[in-house]
């Protein structure tokens, strides 16, 4: 029997990767393009739709020229394909496909006036209990409002019922069918402020409220689906079926199979996403946390809880470029394992300020505990110590919330090769951290949606299971040190919001 193959599309901010994976989830080929980002003024980020549309085309040509001189004759058994999108990012188009603007990315903090409107409106409360989410900049529908008002061009044809919505998962598709598919899934259109996540629909108050009613907004299926079919500009001999969908965090999510109540991953970037696998949900979440769709395949919705984390890799890389304490990353572990505990010395990285479970905008980073013995590697330990005790803090917060204890963590990023790091977590977590070794996991999350929605796969008990060779396990080590460190934590905390 021919091996079968499936592509997978990475779409990112700073570029598009394409990759194929066989059957059993080993990485074939993989082709990859750079996208830009433009800035128009201080805190506007954007990027041109036409620009994302061909770095998706340039990487997957890439790709399968690669393939096609490795594997001849194999194209024909690539099976499907599946999309994982940078999350919130969304363009507006018309009905000739022409973008009416373009882009306007998740980092774009360009409707902050428009949020605090929102706020003495009285909408944060309604807005929680209907899409899961807060009234942020980082969400796609206070932009748009934002577009709505300063944009005439966009104004005009929100007026007419000319603009068509759509986050980049969206645009991709629209473009790939040539217009015949204008879709998107759950976990996309749970990041919008938009949709609402437990009637799964589009909420006609809430764009009532936005001034927004003439919106042309996609229609909204599962993760696992068949989304259209496309030559990807000639790419391909014959249609390839596009029938997976996923942004990119809940494609990580998936892809490190959180299937189960109380597991939860953590993407360990220059900040980190921590997503909770959640059954039973109240409508109205306490601690800060976000609620969203996980994922969503055959009927079924899985819910979960979201912690975002601003500062996680940044401040190691504040300690590298702006302080200079080391050169290489490969010195950060032996200089914090030279030290049998932080000695007292706490870094409070609020350098944007600080995230869930906190929400505090105003804060700004400290160090704490300084004596005339305190040396460079105390700041490193502390830095490291900081990233644990933050993501301890979200799992806290999420375990009061669903009154359930966390099984296991499931990790990935570049900042897990730390052992230290990854041990000194398990340990502050009471709990085993799974590192699965999958570098591309958004793109594998988006290569099981498709095979379940070619019907490759039947189930999720059917994925290929990783190699045991590549998974990096901890166990959590019963240490009064660590625990006494945590408490300290805590108490600077406190002192910061009194």
């Amino acid at each position: 029997m021919s091996k079968k193959y499936i592509l997978s599309i990475d779409q990112g901010t700073s570029g598009t990767k394409a990759i194929i994976f066989d059957e059993s989830g080993k990485v074939v080929i993989k082709g990859t393009a750079p996208l830009k980002s433009y800035y128009p003024q201080s805190s506007f980020v954007e990027q041109d739709p036409v620009e994302i549309y061909q770095s998706v085309i340039e990487a997957v040509k890439k790709c399968l020229s690669e393939f096609s001189i490795q594997f001849p004759g194999e194209e024909e058994h690539i099976i499907s394909c599946g999309i994982s999108n940078q999350r919130e990012t969304f363009v507006l188009w018309d009905n000739n496909g022409n973008p009416l603007q373009n882009a306007v990315v998740w980092q774009c903090k360009r409707s902050n006036s428009i949020c605090e409107r929102l706020k003495e409106n009285n909408l944060e409360s309604k807005i929680n209990a209907i899409t899961g989410l807060t009234i942020d900049p980082y969400f796609s529908a206070t932009k748009v409002i934002w577009l709505n008002e300063n944009n005439q061009k966009v104004n005009d044809a929100i007026n007419e019922g000319n603009a068509y919505f759509g986050t980049v998962d969206t645009w991709l598709l629209y473009k790939l069918t040539k217009g015949r598919s204008y879709k998107t899934d759950h976990t996309n259109a749970s990041r919008t402020l938009f949709y609402n996540i437990y009637d799964l629909d589009w909420d006609q108050s809430l764009l009532k409220d936005f001034n927004l009613e003439n919106l042309n907004l996609p229609e909204v299926t599962f993760s696992s689906d068949h989304f259209g079919d496309s030559h990807f500009d000639g790419v391909f001999s014959k249609p390839l079926p596009i029938t997976g969908i996923i942004g990119d965090s809940q494609a990580a999510f998936f892809g490190e199979e959180c299937f189960t109540n109380g597991m939860a991953k953590a993407t360990l970037g220059t900040g980190s996403s921590i997503l909770w696998n959640a059954e039973k949900l109240d409508k109205q979440t306490e601690n800060g946390m976000l609620t969203t769709i996980g994922w969503s395949i055959n009927g079924q919705i899985n819910y979960a809880l979201e912690g975002v984390i601003v500062s996680c890799g940044s401040t190691i890389e504040w300690l590298k470029n702006q302080l200079e304490l080391f050169t290489s990353y490969d010195q950060i572990e032996p200089m914090a394992t030279s030290l049998s505990d932080n000695e007292g010395v706490y870094l409070i990285p609020a350098f944007s300020g600080m995230g869930a479970p906190y929400w505090q905008k105003e804060w700004k980073a400290s160090i704490h505990g300084l004596t005339f013995g305190t040396k460079k590697e105390h700041l490193i330990r502390a830095a490291l110590e900081s990233i644990a005790f933050q993501i301890k803090d979200v799992i806290h917060s999420i375990e009061e919330e669903t009154n359930s204890s966390l099984k296991e963590l499931k990790v990935n990023g570049g900042i897990t090769a730390n052992e230290f790091l990854m041990q000194f977590l398990s340990d502050v977590l009471k709990t085993p951290i799974t590192n699965m070794g999958i570098t591309d996991v958004s793109a594998w999350g988006a290569a099981l949606m498709a095979g379940l929605g070619i019907k490759h796969w039947k189930s999720l008990v059917d994925f290929p299971k990783p190699s045991s060779e590549i998974i990096k396990s901890y166990y959590p080590k019963e240490s009064a040190e660590v625990n006494k460190s945590y408490i300290g934590w805590q108490n600077i905390l406190k002192t910061k919001t009194k």
